[in-house]
Order: C-alpha cells, then structure tokens, then sequence
C-alpha cells in the first residue's frame, strides 16, 4: 500500500466527524469565546475549516518560513454555508495533493522556520500526520469544548456522545 493510501482514507475519515461538528456551530453566537485569551468559536471553527489546506504548503514549500511564506489574515466565516464551504473546499484541494504525492514525496524533509530560526525538520508525511490531522482533531476537540459551554448537544466523534446515549 502506497503512504498515500492510508493518509487520504484517514483525512476521509477524520474529515467526516469534523463536519458533524462544524454543522452544529450556532452563528448566532460566532462572536463568543470562554476566555480573553481564546478564539472566538466562529474564528476557531473557521480555522479548522482552514486546518487541511495546509497539505498543500508541506508538500510545495520544502523550506517553509512563517516570515515570507504564511501571511496570517485571521477570518471567520459569516454562515453555516460559508464555513462548510470553506472546508470542502480545503479538504478537496488536501485530498487531490494527498493522491499526487509519491512515496518518496512523503519522505522529504520539510523544514518549518521563522526567518533564520528553524522550529522544525520533519519527514512530510510526520508534518502532514501533526500539522494537518492531529492538528484538525487537537482543534475539534477545543471546539466540542466551546459547544458544551454553549449548552449545544456535542455529536460522537470516536462513539456516542453523551448527547446521543
């Protein structure tokens, strides 16, 4: 089995349960956050919406640098409609850059740098596996955080929820 066998069944499958939560955002509420430090839950369901894009940069930058190459533009979507279409339209780009990869593709390095600081030098398919699905479940996980705090019924991720018994 090719890598990208398994990495683009897997983004399927994470990819599934993380419109079941996107779906449940109250837009209404968008503007909400539990703590001044935090995101709002519209900006960080937006940014989960965001999160499989970044296939794209792993596998096209080799040397990636937060200073020239990742303008931070922070944006929330403005409806249910937009963020859903935001992340279709992210996984779709990730999945159709998953099945053009190589296996040799996946074992470059990708360096992650701020200017002349290097933070990272990692194997792609190490970078695709945290930056991109552990990265979209670790932000899934704050989000199903911010609907409990909102009094929304959280949908099962990995089984039921509590909202589902």
């Amino acid at each position: 089995m090719a890598i990208k066998d398994s990495f683009i069944a897997e983004l399927k499958h994470e990819s599934g349960l993380t419109q079941k939560i996107l779906e449940r955002l109250p837009f209404e509420k968008k503007d909400w956050k539990p703590h001044e430090k935090s995101m709002t839950v519209g900006r960080l369901a937006t940014h989960i919406a965001e999160i499989p894009h970044w296939v794209l940069s792993i596998n096209r930058i080799d040397d990636f640098d937060f200073m020239k190459d990742f303008i931070f533009n922070p944006y929330t979507a403005s409806s249910s409609e937009e963020l859903l279409e935001i992340f279709r339209k992210n996984l779709q780009q990730a999945l159709a850059e998953l099945e053009g990869m190589t296996d040799e593709d996946y074992k470059k390095t990708w360096t992650v740098r701020r200017g002349e600081m290097v933070m990272y030098n990692l194997p792609k398919k190490v970078a695709i596996r945290t930056w991109v699905l552990s990265h979209l479940i670790h932000h899934r996980g704050q989000l199903s955080v911010y609907l409990r705090l909102l009094n929304v019924p959280i949908p099962g991720m990995y089984g039921p929820s509590a909202d589902e018994r």
